[in-house]
Parts: C-alpha cells; structure tokens; sequence
C-alpha cells in the first residue's frame, strides 16, 4: 500500500473505531510482555549497574521482537491474500494512534467537571496522568487534563503519524513499544531509577523530532483556527513553545505543553504530586485567561486541527517522494 494511502485509512480506522476493548490490541501484548519480562529479569537482588543492563536487554528485545513481529506478520498475511495484509496494516497502523482515545479521556473529565462532580472528574484524570489526583482542586483537574492532551498529541498522534510514514507499521509499532516501555518503566523511584533508564532515554530519543514538530503544528492550528475568528492564539503559541519548552525536565514534553498553554492563553506546569513527593514543575505560559473547565474541549479542536494538519503535510511529502521515483 502506498504511505499516503495508509496514512489516511489508518486515520479513518482510528475515528471510526479507536481501541475498542474488544479487539486484541498490540500495546496491551507489549505492556504484557514488558511485565513478564520484568519479572524474569529481577529474580533476585542485583547492584544499579545490573539493574541498567537488566533493563536495557529488556528494552531492546521487547522493541525488536515487535519491529521483526509486525514485519513477519504482513508478510505471511500478504503470501495468503493482498487484501489481508493491506488490511492487517491498516488496523495495525490505526492502533499505533490515540487521537480517538485521548479525546474520550479528555471528554470524560470534562463531563464531570461541566456537571459539577469534582470528585469524578479526579478519577477520570487518573486515568490518564501519572500524578496522584485524590485531592486536587478543580483548576489543577484541567491543568492536568490539558497537559495531558498536549503531551499526548505528540506521543499518541504526531509521532505514530511520522514514523508510519517513514517505515510503515513495523516502524510504527516499534515506536510504540518504546512509549509503552517508558510509561510503564521510565520512574524515578527506587524501583526503576536504573532498571528504568534505558526506556527513559531511549522515549527521549525517539521523541526529539516528533514533540518539536507537534509544537509547530499545534502552533499552526492555532493560527489557523484564529483566522477563522476562535479564540486562539498561534503568536503565542509559537513563542511561548520555543520560550518555554526547555524549561520542562523533560526534553520533550515541553514544547507541546508550552504550544498549547500559548494557544488558550492559559499557564501550566506547577507543583504536583507523584508517589507521595511533589515535584515542582516549571510553569509554562502566561495566565492571560483564568483555567476553566472550557478550555479543555477547545485543546481537543486544537488537537484535530493539528492532527490534520499533520496528516496533510505527510501525504503531500509521500506523493512527491513518489512521483520523483
């Protein structure tokens, strides 16, 4: 199938269907396999350094058995039927997007939150953020949130997009292994601060790219959006993500969280809470609006705009790598 043409069905597959329960789902294997392998590797006390060595291996094996696995299983799909393989790939490439699943995560805040049940909506955030959410007040409920949607519209929209442009779905689903991987291993706690780090350092790699594009096109979907008279701001976008989005401790992170903080015209970043410590996080942004429940529904229009954006951007490169063939 042609990389354009991919692109989109996959984009198509992901708004129709997201990740339904009931479909076996490649994340929830790797998040299995990761798991498992955890448990194989640390029988038994070891020092920081096998701890890292430990962790590396799995890392690696995990990312490679995906990459071989995926390729392996459209090839012998494309032996029996070509329509079976294009369809495998589409399927498969649309499970390496999130557009669809974050914005129902996000929808499942808000809903609460419009409702005026605080405390429903902190347990709709905890499924998507890290932090502990128990106590938070309403304003750190939607900073959470719109967080959350900033950093994921490159993790689970941009990033898949642009490696399965460049190397289809194994690519694709390696990529995602890698982000599965950190999520589940990349902590600073005592447990994982080694076993850990080569997931963290190798999401950071991945990610280097996709989060400073993701700023542009969130930037630019800002800009598009004003011109059509919403309430963004795309000069602020632009200048904030680059003003703002080293300041986070993550080398990525930031520069999506920052775009979209200078988009709603809003600050982020703070104190917040992770296994019983706060960790004080540099703000992002500048607070020209007040943090209300509203601005997590127009993170999500910034959201599809850039998406698309994205999408078109990447379809265009395709076909004119293919007509200069």
């Amino acid at each position: 199938m042609e990389p354009a043409a991919l692109l989109v069905l996959a984009c198509v597959v992901d708004t129709l269907i997201g990740d339904p329960s009931w479909l076996p789902h490649p994340i929830r294997l790797i998040g299995k396999a990761s798991e498992k392998g955890e448990q194989w590797l640390r029988q038994g006390s070891s020092s920081p350094g096998q701890d890292f060595f430990r962790g590396l291996s799995l890392v690696v094996g995990i990312v490679m058995a995906t990459y071989v696995s995926a390729a392996l299983l459209l090839q012998i799909l494309g032996t029996l039927s070509w329509w079976l393989e294009q369809s495998a790939a589409v399927l498969l490439g649309s499970f390496c997007l999130a557009r669809r699943s974050l914005k129902e995560h996000a929808a499942a805040v808000f809903s609460p939150l419009a409702a005026g049940d605080l405390q429903k909506a902190r347990t709709m955030l905890a499924r998507i953020v890290s932090r502990e959410t128990a106590d938070l007040p309403e304003a750190e409920v939607i900073r959470g949130t719109l967080e959350s949607v900033a950093e994921n519209s490159s993790d689970g929209v941009i990033a898949p997009l642009l490696y399965l442009a460049l190397g289809g779905v194994p690519l694709a689903l390696a990529y995602k292994a890698v982000n599965t991987l950190d999520s589940m291993l990349g902590y600073h706690t005592e447990r994982y601060e080694y076993f850990g780090k080569a997931a963290a350092r190798l999401d950071d790699l991945v990610n280097l790219v996709p989060a400073r594009l993701t700023a542009v096109a969130l930037a630019g979907a800002a800009w598009l959006l004003s011109g059509f008279g919403l309430e963004y701001d795309g000069d602020a976008a632009w200048r904030i993500a680059w003003r703002d989005g080293r300041k986070h401790a993550s080398p990525n992170a930031g520069y999506p969280e920052a775009a979209v903080a200078g988009a709603l015209g809003v600050r982020l970043g703070g104190p917040s809470r992770y296994f019983g410590a706060v960790i004080e996080k540099p703000t992002l942004g500048e607070a020209r609006h007040v943090l209300s429940a509203a601005h997590i529904p127009r993170s999500l229009v910034l959201l599809d705009t850039a998406s698309g954006l994205m999408l078109v951007v990447l379809v265009i490169a395709a076909c004119g790598l293919r007509i200069a063939e």
